[in-house]
């Protein structure tokens, strides 16, 4: 079994090399095995076109592996120099208002310009074939954090080549693509390919159906992207993990696409940052302030996993106050040590925190990281060195269980319900963390995976929240499938060219449930639609009206006499976005039917099981006891009056009494 692994985040090019020797030393002292260097670092390894400097790159990993450290090396293509963007300044991203992303931060390029393809294609084949049987480098990291800062789609002179001819990839004759993008609307069919124009600066919105193919193609661009470079690592540096490093909360490129071609997931968690951007109430950011929201690092993790086939990483670990978001608190104490926990829970290889020392200069200056700009620990240092010694305690190893319960989660339903919300407020992600947070609060354990017949199958549990479209390979394995299932609201809605159904919503889903969406609507903050007597909670900003067919009936109906939620055997159809407690009742009566083990849980109070253990979180402001979750399995770690951000673990088989 693979053993689970701390690092950092480091970068040599920004201090003295007489000082990258003790950097190394402090780091095995604490326990860290890991370290990412060289994903900025193109201005340093080519400070010129052709002029290239690998020497104190090479240093560098040298000095980390003589103290024992293994490296994960980045390519530098998020950050291309001066030098290159002055000599062809058209590889340039344009903004929706057709701006260019100026030189002067950080991914200032288009994924669509192939003379920058191929100048990121040049340094990665010299990178690759410099470094790539090294001793010391395990891993390697493609660019970082694609599409951040809004970076996905380009509307450049590049971009529109490339649409162009992506249309005419996937629809071959323009009067194939006018009839799946409804053109006869508004006048707007097209007499060929060159005539199609990126949809952005439209005087009101864009056809539903054109944007939503560009969302496709930007996010095939990524993909292209990432797998050039993936596949000249391979070549070079064969037998290494290749993985990128993805965002939280970030959904404009299909990142289970990408993953195809990576060898594990990774993803940058800032659980404070996060929270101080999200959409919770006020309230909630209060509560959870110092230690995050207990469930989106979670989601995160489970979806990461799946991204990786089973492999997953933090990439970046917050250690501190971030500079990003709209305000940056401190992390409380333990917390620091909490999220790595609750990531190595959920099956993560490796944990690196970001970063190794705190920058006295230029635009993160304000992030904090292991230690301060003197060198001198700050205070998740220690939470790190706790941490390596608890794992070792524990001889925790990935051990993590394909779970019976699985939430399908579906980039382009994202997409598509950012391109026609229809109520203000309607979010896909939001949607499908409101059914996540219920599973959460039952204590089960969950997968999230792609819509694919391979995520459904073998499961007692599968949830379809907000599912744009059903195609045909998924339908088949649902069909095939005896766990419960749960579909809606507004799952199968719209056909794969972002068309209302000739049968009418569910679409294909019809196959399995027998019912059709006759009208829906979006109500207004403050508006509710309560259940019928007997039944907890409310629909809240969407509410549909179903028409059941003969094989159908009602499970729960809403207080003014409609259907809200329509079971077929062990199949249901929710007919609007629920409120908590509505969720949490569904959730529990689908769990119960489908035979998972629930638990009851403090309000607080979050489980993980990773193999053999079961890992115990409070994300809480107030001591938990959870002696009723320990039952007499002997603590490895913690206690049973659990204070806040305490991490407990036993081994749920254990029986010895204390």
């Amino acid at each position: 079994m693979t053993e689970q692994k701390l690092g950092v985040c480091y970068y040599p090019e920004h201090w003295p090399v007489a000082r990258w020797a003790e950097d190394a030393r402090r780091m095995r002292e604490i326990g860290l095995s890991v370290v990412r260097v060289g994903e900025f670092a193109w201005s340093r390894l080519e400070p010129s076109l052709g002029t290239y400097d690998f020497v104190w790159l090479r240093r560098a990993i040298d000095t980390l592996h003589e103290a024992g450290l293994e490296v994960v090396l980045g390519t530098p293509t998020a950050t291309p120099p001066k030098w290159l963007v002055d000599s062809m300044p058209g590889m340039l991203a344009l903004d929706t208002q057709g701006r260019p992303r100026k030189f002067g931060s950080r991914r200032h390029y288009c994924f669509s310009h192939a003379g920058y393809a191929r100048e990121c294609e040049r340094i990665v084949t010299r990178l690759a074939q410099e470094f790539g049987a090294h001793p010391a480098v395990a891993a390697w990291q493609t660019d970082n954090e694609f599409g951040c800062h809004d970076t996905v789609e380009s509307y450049s002179e590049a971009a529109l080549a490339g649409f162009r001819d992506w249309c005419r990839g996937k629809y071959e004759a323009i009067e194939t693509l006018n009839e799946a993008w409804g053109n006869v609307f508004w006048s707007m069919e097209l007499a060929s390919f060159e005539e199609i124009e990126l949809p952005n600066l439209t005087v009101t919105e864009a056809n539903p159906s054109h944007l939503l193919d560009f969302q496709r193609f930007s996010s095939d661009q990524v993909v292209a992207f990432n797998k050039r470079q993936a596949d000249i690592v391979r070549r070079y540096s064969p037998g290494r993990p290749i993985l990128h490093n993805f965002m939280g909360a970030f959904t404009a490129f299909d990142h289970f696409a990408l993953s195809r071609d990576l060898d594990a997931a990774a993803w940058d968690s800032y659980p404070l940052g996060f929270l101080e951007r999200s959409p919770n109430s006020e309230a909630f950011k209060s509560r959870y302030m110092r230690v995050g929201d207990p469930d989106f690092q979670a989601f995160h993790h489970d979806l990461y996993r799946g991204c990786g086939r089973g492999r997953w990483w933090v990439m970046e670990q917050q250690p501190g106050p971030v500079n990003w978001a709209p305000w940056n608190p401190a992390p409380a104490k333990g917390a620091v040590r909490l999220w790595a926990h609750e990531a190595f829970a959920a099956g993560a290889e490796t944990v690196c925190y970001f970063r190794w020392r705190q920058a006295p200069f230029a635009q993160e200056q304000m992030h904090e990281a292991l230690l301060l700009p003197n060198s001198e620990p700050n205070e998740a240092f220690h939470e790190a060195q706790d941490v390596a010694r608890e794992l070792a305690a524990l001889s925790a190893h990935v051990g993590r269980r394909r779970a019976e319960v699985v939430v399908v989660f579906d980039y382009e339903s994202d997409w598509a319900w950012k391109i026609q919300p229809q109520g203000q407020d309607f979010s896909y992600s939001e949607l499908v963390m409101r059914f996540y947070r219920a599973l959460r609060r039952a204590g089960v354990s969950i997968d999230i995976g792609p819509p694919t017949a391979d995520t459904v199958a073998d499961r007692k549990l599968i949830l379809l929240p907000g599912l744009f479209t059903a195609g045909e390979s998924l339908v088949e394995g649902l069909s095939n499938s005896a766990a419960v299932i749960l579909a809606g609201p507004r799952a199968g809605s719209k056909t794969e060219h972002f068309n209302i159904p000739a049968a009418l919503p569910p679409g294909a889903l019809q196959s399995l449930i027998d019912l059709r969406v006759r009208r829906v609507e979006s109500l207004r903050p403050g508006a509710i639609i309560p259940m019928s007597d007997g039944h907890p909670g409310h629909f809240e900003r969407w509410r549909e009206f179903l028409v059941l067919g003969d094989e159908a009936a009602i499970a729960m109906a809403s207080r003014d006499g409609e259907c809200a939620l329509a079971q077929c055997g062990h199949r249901y159809y929710l007919g609007g976005w629920p409120d908590e407690t509505l969720a949490d009742a569904v959730v529990s009566r689908l769990l119960a039917e489908a035979g998972v083990e629930t638990l009851r849980l403090p309000q607080d109070i979050r489980v993980r099981d990773n193999g053999g253990l079961r890992y115990v979180f409070n994300y809480g402001p107030e001591t938990a006891d959870i002696s009723s979750l320990v039952g007499d399995a002997w603590l490895l770690l913690g206690e049973t009056k659990l204070p806040p951000c305490g991490v407990a673990a036993f081994r749920k088989d254990s029986l010895t009494e204390k």
